[in-house]
């Protein structure tokens, strides 16, 4: 996710801290500040970006208009005079500064009269900075100011992230997708079409379930979304922008001819970065594709040869359980690689009895995806390791696993995380075949078998790692061979045995 630009500082926080004893002179009593920036220059104007709190004591102001020889001697003995601060003051709005920070003493004892009056003309903020408050405590204050306000909006877009998340997970994703948009901004959120109607649009928003969200805007507002709707559907952008009268508009590309389209009385900024996240939703939830086709695709990826048909990856199998739509759960999740309820729980009709496949994946949802999955609400998910497209048959096979893990847990989510051999039998049925082919020796006669096979059959080792006579440990092995009835000198019978003692709880 795009990081938002960090939201301005109000003038009126400032003027609100008593510690830096700010006074408003001249000017709006408002101004969104973007920065601080000091400087003495009579034209700081090439050095700032906009919307600065310019900080100075007034030197610069020396050199100002007819007055300035006047001004400079009345600065060097200490006197007060009254410079031309006009075409100062003209240079900074020019550059769009946000508002200016004068600071009595030590150039001037009080502010200017004609600095005063210049910003009042011009309808530039202006206050004072006492003696006793340094430049650089403004400074930090505005920087912490800015600070907040940057967490608070990340803060903001994350929740709104993650509400929207929810919201396509619901059974009627796309308008719950929309209300909580119009919700989170503040303003109405709805789809429109790129194409103009043939008949001319009747006033209000467009019918049909789902279509929007919020306060009705005016025909007007609907009009200039529309043709907003129409530059984006030319293919010349993705993204279009606009204002009618008190709204911002904006409308986001979906693809298939439609527009997700915003108006809203206020613009925050974090507010575009979530129209996006909801852009990307809306795009997966109202794609239109060929019944059956996700499920026919996931089927041949999971079960056939993908290598030709998907990227390098990494890719994630998963396999989920829960209430919700397998859509909109496919749509959170970032794919439209997907095997529904309806059709996973089927068994293959060539088949005269369900296979073990089959029986596991009935009443799951499979899916694939490019994203490292998270936990959705109402769902219980499996996740398998990062495979690529050539490993997606495994990693099916890890995903239902993990998936019966998660219920078994009551987690939301669970991953693949059993290594080697041994993670391709669950851990319930190893550990009972290992206690019923182990049972018929007792705790010593499986420590001595343990030790033997750990050293390779060699009876010196083994011998000397449990402190015992040699010949003990050729007994203890001959008597263990009897009662298990088993060949030791048979590979394949070594190493069942060592697979059975490590998964043993009581060796």
């Amino acid at each position: 996710m795009e990081a938002p630009p960090s939201p301005p500082v109000a003038l009126g926080r400032l003027l609100a801290d008593h510690e830096l004893g700010l006074r408003h002179l001249a000017g709006p009593a408002e101004a969104e500040l973007h920065g601080v920036h000091a400087s003495e220059m009579a034209d700081p104007s090439p050095y700032l970006l906009g919307g600065e709190l310019l900080l100075t004591a007034g030197a610069g102001l020396a050199g100002a208009g007819p007055a300035g020889a006047e001004a400079g001697q009345a600065a060097d003995t200490g006197a007060d005079a009254d410079p031309d601060a006009g075409p100062y003051v003209a240079g900074l709005v020019r550059a769009g500064i946000g508002a200016v920070g004068f600071g009595v003493t030590p150039v001037y004892t009080t502010v200017p009269r004609s600095l005063v009056e210049a910003c009042d003309r011009y309808g530039l903020p202006l206050v004072e900075v006492p003696p006793g408050t340094p430049f650089t405590a403004v400074g930090r204050s505005v920087w912490r100011l800015m600070a907040r306000a940057r967490t608070a909006e990340l803060r903001r877009v994350t929740e709104a992230q993650q509400s929207l998340a929810a919201a396509a997970a619901r059974p009627d994703p796309v308008p719950a997708v929309l209300r909580r948009l119009a919700a989170t901004l503040g303003g109405w959120a709805g789809l429109l079409p790129t194409d103009p109607p043939e008949a001319p649009a009747p006033p209000g928003p467009p019918g049909g379930p789902g279509d929007g969200a919020g306060p009705v805007p005016d025909a007007g507002v609907l009009d200039a979304l529309r043709a907003l709707a129409r530059r984006v559907g030319d293919g010349a952008a993705v993204t279009a922008t606009g204002a009618y009268g008190e709204f911002h508009l904006g409308v986001h590309s979906l693809g298939g001819g439609r527009v997700l389209a915003l108006a809203t009385p206020s613009r925050a900024p974090g507010d575009h970065t979530v129209a996006s996240v909801a852009a990307v939703l809306l795009t997966l939830l109202t794609a239109h594709r060929p019944a059956g086709a996700e499920a026919a695709l996931t089927r041949l990826l999971l079960g056939g040869d993908p290598a030709a048909a998907l990227g390098p990856g990494p890719w994630y199998a998963v396999h989920a359980r829960g209430a919700g739509d397998p859509r909109a759960l496919a749509a959170a999740l970032g794919t439209v690689l997907l095997d529904p309820r309806e059709d996973a729980a089927r068994a293959d009709p060539t088949q005269a009895e369900p296979t073990q496949a089959d029986s596991a994946r009935a009443g799951s949802v499979r899916l694939l995806t490019d994203r490292e999955p998270a936990p959705q609400p109402g769902w219980r998910l499996g996740v398998s390791a990062a495979a690529p497209p050539g490993g997606l048959p495994g990693a099916d096979a890890q995903a239902g696993r993990a998936l019966e893990r998660a219920e078994a847990t009551r987690t939301p989510l669970a991953r693949h995380t059993d290594p080697g051999f041994a993670g391709l039998v669950g851990a319930a049925e190893a550990r009972a075949h290992a206690e019923a082919l182990l049972a018929p020796l007792s705790p010593a006669l499986q420590e001595t078998l343990r030790a033997w096979l750990s050293h390779h059959g060699s009876w010196d080792r083994s011998a000397a790692a449990l402190g015992i006579h040699r010949n003990t440990v050729r007994q203890r092995i001959a008597r263990a061979a009897a009662l298990l009835g088993l060949d030791l000198d048979d590979t394949d019978v070594r190493m069942e045995l060592w697979f059975a003692l490590r998964q043993d709880r009581r060796v």
